[in-house]
C-alpha cells in the first residue's frame, strides 16, 4: 500500500504537522509513505511543469492521499491553495479520482473546521473517497492519549484503503456560472467626499464579471475611489511560519507588502474586497495577501472600518465563507456590511445591489457603527485571549500589550462582585423558604435593572 502525503507546511521537513506523519509511519511500517513538500516547493511546481507532473505521477501510483497541513488564518496556507488551483488549471483531476483520502491538520484549533470543510469540498470535487479528518493541537503529539487517537485515525484510514470502503459525499458540485454581466450606467449619487474608500481585488483582467462589477461600483460615488490590484503588489511569497516577525513585527521578506498594507489599506475608512471564487474559496493571490497579514499577529487590522465584498462566483454555496467573515468581523472589530455576487444572473439586480452596498458602507461609516459581536467572533476573541495570556505573550509581546491596553483580558473570575453574589445565592438557596421565593421572583429580578433604564425615558 502506497500513501502519498501532500505536505502543506511551508517549512517542509521542519513542520510540526510532519512529525505526526513520521509518528504514524513508524507505528505502521506496512504502508509505504511518500512525503511531497508541496508548499515549500510551490514556486518550482508552478513554474516547472515537469516538477508538477512528477507530483501528479506519484499521486497516480498511490493507493491513498493524505492532505497534511497547518491551518493558516481559517484555511490552508496560500502555497497549498495555489497547488490546488493548479490541479484544475492543468487538467490533473483524474489522478485523484476514486482514491481514498484524509486530512491531517495541526493548529491551536482556531477555526480549523473551516479548513476541513474546504478540503472536504475540494476532495468531493475531485471525486475522491473522503474518509475523515484529524485535527491535532500543536502539542497533541506530546500527550499519550492524543497519540493513541492519532493512531486510531491512521489505522482506520489504512483499513478503508485496504478494504476499499465506500465513503460519504458531503458537498454537491458547484453550479457553473455562464452568466455575462452587462452593467448599466452609474449615477454618482453617493457622497463619499469625507470617506477614504479602497477596493482590494484579485482581478486578472478586463472583460470579466468581477472587473465590470468593480467599474460599476466605482460609478456610484461622487468622488473617485482607489482600486488596489493584488497582482500589482510586490509580494515575494507566502507566510513561511518562521516566526521571524514575532518579537518586532518585521517580516523575513523584504518586499512591498508591509508598506502597501500600512500606507494604502490601513488609512482607509471603508475597505471592499472584490474577489473571484476559485475552486471552493477565493484565489491563492488573496490567500497570499491574507497570510502575510500575520505580521500584525493577533491584533485587529481593520478596527472600526466598514468592510464589504464584491464576489464573482458561487459564494452562496460556500457557507463557511460567512462563518469566516462573521468571526473576522467580531475579532477584528470591523463592521461586515454585506456582499454582492453575480450569482443572481440579473444585471439590473446586480447594479442595484452594488449601489445599495455603497450607500450602506458610507452611511454606516458616518455613524461609526459596529454590529454587536456574535458567537463566531466572540469565541475567536476568547480563544486568542486565553492563548495570548497563557503562552503567546512570550512569542508575541505586541499582542500581550494590545490585549492589556484594551482590557481584553476580561476573564470571568475578575468580576469579584458577581462571584460574591453567586456564592451568597448558592448558600441562601439551601434554605427551602428562600429557594421558593427566589424561584418565584427570578424573572422579575432578571429584568429589574433593565426596566430601570427603560423607565428613565
Amino acid at each position: 500500500m502506497k500513501i502519498v502525503v501532500l505536505n502543506g507546511s511551508p517549512k517542509g521537513k521542519q513542520s510540526v504537522t510532519l512529525q505526526s506523519v513520521s509518528f504514524i509511519e513508524k507505528k505502521f511500517p506496512g504502508p509505504q509513505i511518500k512525503v511531497l513538500n508541496i508548499s515549500q516547493k510551490i514556486k518550482k511546481i508552478e513554474k516547472d511543469k515537469q516538477a508538477f507532473a512528477e507530483v501528479i505521477k506519484e499521486i497516480k501510483s498511490s493507493d491513498g492521499v493524505l492532505w497534511a497541513f497547518p491551518v493558516y488564518t481559517f484555511l490552508v496556507p496560500s502555497q497549498y491553495k495555489r497547488f490546488i488551483e493548479l490541479i484544475w488549471e492543468r487538467g490533473a483531476e483524474k489522478a485523484f479520482k476514486k482514491k481514498h483520502t484524509a486530512v491531517l491538520t495541526t493548529s491551536k484549533r482556531v477555526f480549523d473546521h473551516t479548513a476541513h470543510r474546504y478540503m472536504n469540498a475540494v476532495c468531493d470535487d475531485l471525486d475522491m473517497k473522503f474518509v475523515d479528518y484529524f485535527s491535532a493541537d500543536m502539542s497533541d503529539l506530546l500527550i499519550v492519549e492524543e497519540r493513541k487517537r492519532l493512531l486510531q485515525f491512521a489505522g482506520y484510514f489504512f483499513e478503508a484503503i485496504a478494504n476499499n470502503y465506500p465513503t460519504l459525499k458531503r458537498y454537491q458540485p458547484l453550479p457553473r456560472n455562464t452568466f455575462k454581466y452587462i452593467p448599466g450606467r452609474g449615477r454618482k449619487q453617493i457622497d463619499n467626499s469625507r470617506k477614504n474608500i479602497v477596493v482590494i481585488t484579485d482581478s486578472e483582467g478586463k472583460g470579466t464579471n468581477l472587473e465590470k462589477m468593480i467599474s460599476r461600483f466605482k460609478q456610484s460615488f461622487s468622488k473617485e475611489i482607489e482600486v488596489l490590484n493584488l497582482h500589482d503588489v510586490d509580494i515575494k511569497g507566502g507566510c513561511l511560519g518562521c516566526f521571524h516577525c514575532s518579537q518586532d513585527n518585521v517580516c523575513v521578506y523584504r518586499d512591498g507588502f508591509v508598506d502597501f498594507f500600512n500606507q494604502k489599506v490601513r488609512p482607509a475608512d471603508i475597505v471592499v474586497f472584490a474577489l473571484t471564487i476559485k475552486d471552493r474559496y477565493f484565489s491563492a493571490k488573496y490567500r497570499l495577501y491574507n497570510d502575510r497579514q500575520f505580521v500584525n499577529h493577533h491584533t485587529p487590522a481593520f478596527r472600526g472600518n466598514q468592510v464589504g465584498f464584491i464576489i464573482s462566483g458561487p459564494a452562496g454555496h460556500l457557507q463557511y465563507l460567512d462563518d469566516i467573515n462573521e468571526a473576522s468581523a467580531g475579532f477584528s472589530e470591523f463592521n461586515h456590511v454585506g456582499c454582492v455576487t453575480d450569482e443572481c444572473g440579473d444585471s439590473r439586480e446586480i447594479d442595484s445591489q452594488l449601489e445599495s452596498l455603497g450607500i450602506h458602507l458610507v452611511r454606516l461609516s458616518e455613524r461609526s457603527y459596529l454590529k454587536p459581536v456574535t458567537f463566531p467572533g466572540e469565541a475567536l476573541r476568547k480563544i486568542l485571549r486565553d492563548l495570548t495570556w497563557g503562552l503567546s505573550r512570550f512569542f508575541f509581546p505586541d499582542d500581550h500589550k494590545y490585549y492589556k491596553e484594551n482590557r481584553l483580558y476580561d476573564f470571568p473570575y475578575k468580576d469579584t462582585k458577581m462571584i460574591g453574589r453567586m456564592i451568597l445565592f448558592s448558600v441562601l438557596t439551601q434554605f427551602p423558604g428562600f429557594k421558593k421565593e427566589f424561584n418565584k421572583n427570578i424573572r422579575k429580578g432578571m429584568m429589574r435593572e433593565h426596566k430601570k433604564i427603560v423607565d428613565r425615558l
